[in-house]
């Protein structure tokens, strides 16, 4: 089996807790915080150690947050690669819950500043990590001073190696990745950064599908996904397009945090085992739907993604 690495460039301990209504002014009593390791690659390897798979979380760490960080990945038995920074202190984001209507709202602080150095060091850690015939997963939000080309030095770098990317990220990097191609394995995107990019709408499936193999005509990515929120997922290659669906009843969504990290989390692990991609995307999209059912910032279980996998409905686009 393949070897996953997840990379988070900017990871966080992620704070969770509720209160009984958010209001501006008076001072809000919580509920007792839950911590857990946070970050987009970090969420990845935690999704994949839940449905019994393994990888290896390439993080950027710093200060006593990031020791913290640290702390968290092992009590959860996530097999880390810790990259030290200089910048600063590893961000914390916090999720508070209003108990009144059940809405929830998110913070997320900026994290350390990284230099030019850092910026070559971490390429070359990340290349010396990864392994031959792996997959390495390039996920969340970049720290301040990482350049937006960054995810494309990325891919040529572990290209020439035969290490496959899967590359997802959002603002400014996807622009530019978009804008400049690299041709990572897979790009991932959600609808409203996909709609950003297109300039337009794309309300149905079939306009998805549109935008998503014109970008792999480009040469943006040899695989592109595009998830349409609850109505699952998009893929589009060179063979074909198909759309992944699972209908959830929106009065069991819990909260949506965690969801497009499961799908990726779930996907890597499926092509990793030799699924076909219909396959992955399916088994993706059943993590995404099992991770909406959980609370604050906990993702998919392998028992709901075991329960939910047989109605997972995969067409033609």
């Amino acid at each position: 089996m393949a070897q996953i690495l997840t990379i988070t460039l900017n990871p966080t301990v992620d704070l969770s807790t509720s209160a009984a209504s958010v209001t501006p002014g008076p001072k809000l009593r919580c509920t007792t915080p839950e911590a857990d390791p946070g970050g987009g690659g970090i969420n990845v390897s935690r999704a994949i150690r839940f449905l019994g798979g393994e990888s290896t979380a390439f993080t950027a760490v710093g200060g006593e947050t990031g020791a913290l960080l640290l702390r968290l990945l092992a009590e959860e038995r996530v097999r880390f690669t810790a990259f030290s920074v200089s910048g600063g202190d590893t961000r914390q984001s916090m999720a508070i819950t209003d108990q009144s209507t059940g809405e929830q709202y998110r913070f997320v602080m900026p994290g350390p500043y990284w230099n030019h150095d850092m910026v070559d060091e971490s390429l070359n850690a990340i290349a010396a990590a990864a392994t031959v015939d792996g997959i390495v997963v390039l996920s969340g939000s970049q720290p301040p001073g990482v350049p937006i080309d960054y995810t494309a030095r990325l891919s040529r770098r572990l290209s020439a190696h035969g290490i496959q990317l899967f590359v997802d990220t959002s603002g400014a990097p996807l622009h530019e990745l978009v804008k400049h191609p690299a041709n990572p394995y897979v790009l991932r995107m959600d609808d409203v950064e996909a709609e950003d990019l297109a300039g337009r709408a794309l309300p149905t499936r079939t306009d998805t599908a549109d935008f998503a193999q014109a970008l792999v005509e480009r040469g943006v990515a040899e695989n592109v996904i595009v998830a349409r929120g609850s109505d699952g997922s998009t893929l589009a290659n060179a063979t074909g397009r198909w759309h992944a669906s699972r209908a959830i009843d929106p009065a069991d969504v819990v909260s949506a945090v965690g969801a497009g990290d499961s799908f990726v989390g779930a996907f890597s692990m499926a092509l990793t085992r030799g699924d076909t991609f219909q396959q992955a995307l399916c088994f993706g999209t059943a993590a995404a739907s099992a991770a909406v059912l959980t609370a604050g910032t906990q993702l998919c279980s392998a028992q709901d993604v075991a329960r939910l996998l047989p109605g997972c409905v995969l067409v033609e686009v």
